[in-house]
This record gives structure tokens, C-alpha cells and sequence, in this order.
């Protein structure tokens, strides 16, 4: 994936970032998810609870009370974007609550946390300091890594190959129709390969619905263009031929080559050397309810694109020569999301069925030194529980207020009415959820599954604020984001 040049280049930031860090000691951590898997919501809650001084029990450093202070300071890159945490505070807590756009480009944001050692020795040394990188990205960037080490004859050839089933099939008639009247060997024809893009992009969006929530799409910018958008290294898309044929000087497939190639040296390769390659640890949130709710298809997929995603990463213990040489990714945390969507007694289930999808990928990293953990969590839990008896039977459901326009059973709200409804129950197999034909929730008979199905599509506001009896505001409530946090960083503020 990377030449000698890229890794001597590697190598010069990582010295420069090792000798920055010998006063105060940084951890860089990406975050990235695929999408609607709430990256900008986990960034900001986590932010949020540090400097507010949240609810985090199980985090070490705060529930011993040697957590002095947490901070933001100016981020070290001053050629990448800053993260509009405080955009997104307001959207989460101000008067209209509502979720902040999603992310659609690198950013980063810098908070400084002060505490007190754990240990005898280090608390008579002094206080202690360590700055949080935390740097944000879109998952679609994450899933075009892998094209660095395939030809475009080798990528065409997968992506053909995997439109043909289906679900893919159908979404791509289209695009199909009109790669069936394309000749790889004609002259290079600027108008067939706009046309080709165009609808290969209108396949990819239509598998990214949430009907479907199909995940391996790259390349990553045919859906998230921005500036790129038009340009000749964004207008080319598969053909239907060999990985062996070459292609003949002038064609078609020689034009889509050299943008296929372009792509990957513009687009591709600086994601991976400037951000990518210099983490320390990594959070991959993903939205494996969505996935489940859309059957087994879509949980294949979301397996095949975590694995393509871990395979990219530089697993291993992280020591003081390999954050000078190779850095490594020491810890990886792979989040379901929206575990407020389901009664806790879900989570468990939750989280067996996320580990079971990134098992492959989990192997290969813990394999090489990494360790992995697979947490079911809420950044924002925008729902509380209650019990509720229908039919004789007690159900375990969830109440939220569902956001102004979400339409359930021909009923619209209005953004300000709460709701009780009964999320489903989880299969205590994870084995299941790549077996069953369809939804794998299980629902009680006084519960249609017509209406339970409806139900899991709801979109919750983000709750208010609590206070406490003084008239002090509480942090953002969350589920198991302290867990999270204690993982990622417990080691480094011990």
C-alpha cells in the first residue's frame, strides 16, 4: 500500500510527532464509522462528558477522582480542519435539539487532559498531562484504502462481479443496461464515461439506503465528492472485463485506468499517509441495527467491509521505536451504535452479534498485539425504559420522542410527543442473524412484526438536558461511553 518514499515520509512525521510528545505525550485517535453510524455524535458526547466532568463510572481516572481538569486546546495540524464541537454541542442542547450533520471530511480536535497519577511514584513526580487528538473521517474514505493494492482490472472485475447478486443485481439494473453497450477496447469516449459514473454513483446510493444498508462502496467520494465533484478522477467506473486483459492504448478501459489510477494517487494516498497511517488507537462505529434490520444480506456485507477495513490498519504493540519507525494501532474498539433503540436486556445480544460479524478481522489484529474490544453503546441515549402490559403480556419497551415528521402506522409527530414502543428482542444466537431470511427481531404475539418493523425505522431528538436539584445541567446522557473511554485511554492516565 505505501512505496519507500511513503514510508520515509511516515517516518519524518513520526519523529516529529514522537519529539512534540516528549514533554506532554499525545494519543491520536481516529474515529470513523460507516454511515448514519453517528461519528459526530460519539466525538462530541465524549468531548462533552471530559470537559464537563460527565457520568462515567466505569472510567478509571474520573471515578477515583484524580481527573483534575479536561480542555481544549488548539489542534497540532494546522492544515487540517478543526471539529466544530461547539456546533454540535448546540444542536444537541439548544433549544430545537437535533442531531448535527454528518461527517464529510477530515477533522480534528485537541483536548488536553490534566490528572493525578494512579501510582505512588508518579504522583510524587508530578501532575500528569496528555493531549487527545482525536481525528474524525468518514468510514466510505476508510473502505477505498484497500484499491491501493488492486489494479483497476482486478477492481472492476469484484465490483461487476458482486452488483450481479443480489440484493446489488436489481439496485444496479441501470447501470448494467448501460455497461452491456460499452466496449472496453472503442476509443476513450469522455461522454461514456460520465454516463458510466453517473449511474455506478446512483447504484452505490441506492445500496446505501437504509431498505438495503449494503456497506462496501467504495470508492468512498463518488458518494462524498466536495470539491472533487466533476473532476476527471471522479468520472470513471468499472468495466466489464478481465483482470488479466490489458488494456490497449487510447480505449476505453485505458482512459478508465489512468482516472481509476489518478484516484488513487490524489485521493487515496494522502488519506492514508497524512492521517490514517499516524494513529495511535481507533474507534469504528458501526450501525449494525440498521444492518439487522435489513436482513442477512446486508449483515454479509457489513462483515465483508470491517474485515476489508481492519486489514488496512498497522496492528501491533505500540512501543517508544515503533512511534519513530511503523506506528501502530495498539487498541481498537469496534461500537455497535444506538443501543438505546433496544431494552438493555438486548445489549448483551448486541454485542455477540457485532463480534460474531468482526470476528475474521478481530483475529487478524489481536493475532499481531492489538487488543480489541466490542462494546454496545449510546454516544447520546435519547431513550429511557418502561415496562408496559398489551395482551396479557408485559412488554419490555423503550420511550423516546420521536423528531418532528417521522411518520409510524400513517400517525406524523411533531417533535414534541413521547412514545412507548416495543423494540424486539435480539436472538440469544448470533449464528441467527446470518441465517434468518429476513429481520432477525423476535416479537411477542400481542406485537405484529408489520409493527414492530415500523417502529425500528423511528428517529429519536436527542433528550434535554437533566439538572440536578441546585439547577446545575448534567453532562449528556450515554450508554457504556465511560467503558469505551476506559479502554481507549484507562492505560495512559493510570
Amino acid at each position: 500500500m505505501t512505496s519507500i518514499a511513503d514510508e520515509a515520509r511516515l517516518a519524518v512525521g513520526n519523529i516529529a510527532d514522537f519529539a512534540s510528545g516528549l514533554v506532554t505525550p499525545s494519543v491520536r485517535l481516529g474515529v470513523t464509522g460507516l454511515s448514519r453510524a453517528g461519528k459526530t455524535v460519539f466525538i462530541t458526547a465524549l468531548v462533552h462528558n471530559l470537559v464537563q466532568g460527565g457520568r462515567l463510572p466505569v472510567f478509571d481516572v474520573m471515578a477515583q477522582g484524580r481527573l483534575a481538569r479536561a480542555r481544549l486546546d488548539p489542534q497540532p495540524d494546522d492544515d487540517v480542519p478543526r471539529f466544530d464541537y461547539e456546533a454540535h454541542v448546540d444542536a444537541l442542547i439548544g433549544p430545537d435539539r437535533h442531531w448535527p450533520d454528518s461527517t464529510r471530511q477530515v477533522s480534528e480536535l485537541r483536548v488536553t487532559i490534566e490528572y493525578e497519577s494512579a501510582t505512588f511514584w508518579g504522583r510524587n513526580v508530578g501532575s500528569g498531562r496528555l493531549h487527545l487528538d482525536i481525528v474524525d473521517y468518514p468510514g466510505e474514505w476508510l473502505l477505498d484504502l484497500p484499491l491501493l493494492g488492486r489494479s483497476y482490472a482486478e477492481w472492476s472485475a469484484r465490483a461487476v462481479a458482486l452488483s450481479r447478486a443480489q440484493p446489488r443485481a436489481r439496485l444496479a439494473r441501470d447501470w448494467h443496461a448501460y455497461l452491456a453497450t460499452l466496449d472496453p477496447e472503442a476509443p476513450g469516449d469522455e461522454g461514456a464515461a460520465r454516463e458510466s459514473a453517473r449511474l455506478f454513483t446512483a447504484y452505490l446510493r441506492a445500496c446505501r439506503d437504509e431498505r438495503f444498508s449494503l456497506s462496501a462502496l467504495p470508492p468512498g467520494r463518488f458518494l462524498m465528492p466536495g470539491d472533487l465533484e466533476n473532476s476527471p478522477a471522479l468520472t470513471f467506473a468499472p468495466l466489464d472485463l478481465s483482470p488479466a486483459s490489458p488494456s490497449r492504448r487510447g480505449s476505453l478501459a485505458a482512459m478508465m485506468e489512468r482516472r481509476y489510477e489518478a484516484y488513487k494517487s490524489v485521493v487515496v494516498k494522502p488519506f492514508f499517509r497524512d492521517h490514517f497511517a499516524r494513529l495511535d488507537r481507533q474507534v469504528v462505529l458501526v450501525d449494525a441495527l440498521q444492518a439487522l434490520n435489513a436482513g442477512p444480506s446486508a449483515i454479509g456485507d457489513l462483515e465483508s467491509a470491517l474485515t476489508e477495513i481492519l486489514a488496512c490498519f498497522r496492528p501491533g504493540r505500540s512501543s517508544w521505536l515503533s512511534r519513530i519507525l511503523t506506528r501502530r494501532v495498539d487498541r481498537i474498539v469496534f461500537a455497535a451504535t444506538k443501543a438505546d433503540h433496544l431494552h438493555h436486556r438486548s445489549h448483551d445480544r448486541l454485542e455477540a452479534i457485532l463480534a460474531r460479524i468482526v470476528r475474521n478481522a478481530v483475529e487478524r489484529a489481536s493475532f499481531a498485539g492489538t487488543e480489541v474490544d466490542v462494546v454496545a453503546l449510546a454516544s447520546v441515549r435519547a431513550t429511557r425504559e418502561a415496562s408496559v402490559k398489551r395482551g396479557g403480556e408485559t412488554l419490555d419497551c423503550i420511550v423516546g420522542t420521536p423528531q418532528a415528521g417521522q411518520r409510524v402506522a400513517g400517525e406524523i409527530f411533531d417533535g414534541n410527543e413521547e412514545i412507548a414502543i416495543f423494540p424486539g428482542d435480539l436472538p440469544a444466537d448470533p449464528e441467527s442473524a446470518f441465517q434468518h431470511p429476513e429481520s432477525v427481531f423476535e416479537v411477542p404475539d400481542s406485537v405484529s412484526e408489520a409493527e414492530a418493523e415500523a417502529y425500528r425505522f423511528v428517529r429519536f431528538r436527542p433528550p434535554p438536558l437533566q439538572r440536578t436539584a441546585e439547577g446545575v445541567s448534567l453532562s449528556l446522557p450515554h450508554i457504556r461511553l465511560d467503558r469505551t473511554l476506559q479502554f481507549l485511554l484507562g492505560d495512559r492516565l493510570a
